[in-house]
């Protein structure tokens, strides 16, 4: 069982896109902190704010990029070579056009189906191996709506699945950062949908 020893969420920086459903990783990851009374502090050298959480079973990196999407994988490269963290140790939590709001679930590996940040990640770090925790947020049903979509807020029902998705994600990610990812999403893809 491998541990997971970065836990990156992707959205963009500033206050224009806080509330957009493109952050939905940043929301995990700042629940993550909070849970592990971690600081996120903006750091330059990994282009992102960081934070360190001390657990039993050694260090946990959270890491929120402030390159903008597109360049996700500049932070992600940097944090990682830096403290030797394996493809295989990294856990990227995005939003996920192709399931709906409510939905969360892991996935190892495969292509980044047109998720820029996914892309950029994968050609910085040069592998496709790393974990994602895949935060459900509809489709807009039209793919030239995409792009727009995905830099607006949701509606607020919308939201509440959204948030409904990212506590259940919640509730297991002690065992996925243990590197118990068959429990993990054992529960997590069966939970009441």
């Amino acid at each position: 069982m491998t541990a997971i020893r970065l836990v990156v969420g992707l959205g963009n920086p500033g206050a224009e896109y806080e509330k957009t459903r493109h952050n939905a990783g940043f929301w995990l990851v700042d629940e993550l902190a909070w849970q592990h009374k971690a600081s996120l502090r903006a750091e330059g050298k990994y282009f992102g704010e960081v934070a360190r959480a001390v657990l039993p079973g050694g260090d946990l990196w959270l890491l929120k990029p402030m390159t903008y999407m597109n360049l996700s994988g500049q932070a992600v490269g940097a944090l990682a070579r830096f403290y030797k963290i394996a493809p295989e140790e990294i856990l990227v939590v995005h939003d996920e056009l192709d399931l709906p709001p409510g939905a969360a679930r892991f996935k190892q590996g495969g292509g980044h189906g047109g998720h820029n940040g996914l892309k950029d990640i994968i050609a910085k770090i040069g592998s496709p191996n790393f974990w994602r925790l895949r935060i459900g947020i509809g489709h807009p049903g039209d793919r030239n709506e995409v792009a727009n979509f995905v830099l607006k807020k949701a509606r607020a029902e919308e939201q509440q699945a959204i948030d409904d998705a990212i506590a259940k994600a919640m509730q297991v990610m002690a065992q996925a950062i243990a590197g118990d990812m068959p429990a993990a999403m054992k529960t997590l893809h069966t939970a009441a949908k």
